[in-house]
C-alpha cells in the first residue's frame, strides 16, 4: 500500500523495496578558482529497515576520495581539489533495499508519558533535547505552540500524530520562500516553507514543549505510485524521528503528513540541518557561482550492479530540474566560503 498524504500510518509493502537514486550536484564558477575542499553526506544509511547495498560517488575534476563515519555513524565523503577549475560536478548512485515498516500504532498505553522520562533519565538523549542551531525556541513558536495548544496528554504517540497534522495544514508549501540559513521565524511569520522548515518547527516544539528526543533527518523520498506528496520528486528531503517508548525512533514527515515508511531513504541524522548537509565545502578564489541540483529516485529490480554509465558533465538533459545563480562573493578572505548545496529549491 502505497500512503497519500492523507493517511498518516505508517507505508507497507509485502516485501522489500529496491531503490536507485542518483543525485547529481554542479557548481558552475563564472571565473576559475585555485582549490575545492568539499565533503558530502549523500551515502544512504544502514540501519533499522534499510541497507545500502552499493553507493559510488564520482568527482570532477578528478580526486581522491576518502570516508569516514561520524559520531551519529553517518557516512562523510570528502575531497580536496587543488588545481585550478570552472566547475565542480559531484555524482552519487546508491542502491537501497528497504524492508516493510511495521505499522505504527494511534496511541500508546497509558503512564508512557513517565516510561519515556524513565529512559530519557536512563539514556544517553541529550543532544537531541537541547536547542540546537535551526531549532531553537522563540516567542513566535511559543505563540504556536500555545494555538494548537501543544501540552503533555493523553499519550506521547497521540500527540505526535496530532502535531504532524496540525503542521500540515498549519503550514503551506512554498519553494523557495526560505533558504538553508533561514530563522524558523520566518516560516512561522509567513505559515509556509519547505520540508526543512517543518521539520525544525516540529524539532523545536518537540523538544522545548514536551520533552521528547527528536533528531533531524535528510535523504529521500520515493515519489512514484499512488503518492500525493506536497514536495518535489527531483531533490532531497527531510522529516524528523522522534523517541518513544516500546518503538524506539519514530519518522514523522509533517510536510508530506506521513509516518515515515520504506519511501523514505535515510542518508544522515543530526540535531538539524547545520549537521547533515548533503555538501559542505570551501573554495579559495573570487567567484561568482552557479549551482545546479537534481535527483531521481526509480524503484529498481534489487541487483547490485548500478549503471556506470554516468552523464557527462556537459550533458544534463535527462536530470537537471533546477538551477540557481549564488549571489556575487564578498571581498575575498584568505579562505571563502561555500554556502552549503541543500538550498531551499533542492529541499523539500
Amino acid at each position: 500500500m502505497i500512503l497519500t498524504q492523507l493517511e498518516p500510518i505508517a507505508n507497507r509493502t509485502e516485501g522489500p523495496m529496491y531503490y536507485s537514486i542518483r543525485h547529481l550536484t554542479k557548481f558552475l564558477y563564472k571565473t576559475e578558482v585555485s582549490e575545492s575542499i568539499m565533503e558530502t553526506r549523500m551515502h544512504p544509511r544502514s540501519d533499522q529497515n534499510q541497507r545500502c547495498l552499493t553507493f559510488h560517488l564520482s568527482v570532477s575534476p578528478r580526486c581522491r576520495v576518502f570516508s569516514y563515519r561520524d559520531h551519529l555513524a553517518n557516512q562523510v565523503h570528502h575531497f580536496d581539489i587543488p588545481g585550478q577549475h570552472g566547475q565542480l560536478v559531484i555524482v552519487a548512485e546508491s542502491l537501497v533495499e528497504m524492508q516493510p515498516h511495521a505499522a505504527v500504532p494511534d496511541s500508546l498505553p497509558e503512564g508512557s508519558w513517565a516510561e519515556l522520562d524513565r529512559l530519557v533519565h536512563e539514556g544517553d538523549y541529550w543532544e537531541m533535547l537541547l536547542p540546537s542551531e535551526f531549532a531553537t525556541p522563540t516567542p513566535a513558536l511559543a505563540e504556536l505552540a500555545d494555538s494548537l495548544d501543544l501540552r503533555r496528554r493523553d499519550d506521547p504517540l497521540s500527540v505526535l500524530h496530532k502535531l504532524n497534522e496540525q503542521l500540515f495544514h498549519y503550514f503551506d508549501y512554498k519553494p523557495l520562500s526560505t533558504k538553508v540559513d533561514s530563522p524558523i521565524d520566518l516560516a512561522l511569520s509567513t505559515k509556509g516553507g519547505v520540508c526543512q522548515d517543518f521539520s525544525h518547527i516540529m524539532i523545536a516544539l518537540l523538544r522545548s514543549r514536551l520533552q521528547i528526543p527528536c533528531r533531524y533527518v535528510s535523504g529521500y523520498l520515493y515519489h512514484g505510485g499512488d503518492a500525493n506528496d506536497r514536495s518535489e520528486a527531483s531533490a532531497t528531503h527531510a522529516w524528523i524521528e522522534a523517541f518513544l517508548p516500546e518503538l524506539g525512533w519514530v519518522g514523522f514527515d509533517p510536510t508530506n503528513y506521513l509516518v515515515a515508511g520504506d519511501r523514505h531513504i535515510r542518508t544522515a541524522i543530526g540535531r538539524d540541518y547545520s549537521d547533515v548537509p548533503p555538501t559542505h565545502g570551501v573554495f579559495r578564489g573570487r567567484a561568482r557561482s552557479e549551482l545546479t541540483v537534481a535527483v531521481r529516485v526509480t524503484p529498481s529490480e534489487g541487483t547490485p550492479s548500478l549503471d556506470r554509465e554516468l552523464p557527462v558533465p556537459e550533458d544534463w538533459s535527462i536530470l537537471v530540474e533546477k538551477a540557481q545563480a549564488l549571489p556575487d562573493q564578498p571581498p575575498p578572505p584568505k579562505r571563502q566560503h561555500q554556502q552549503s548545496q541543500q538550498q531551499q529549491s533542492n529541499t523539500v
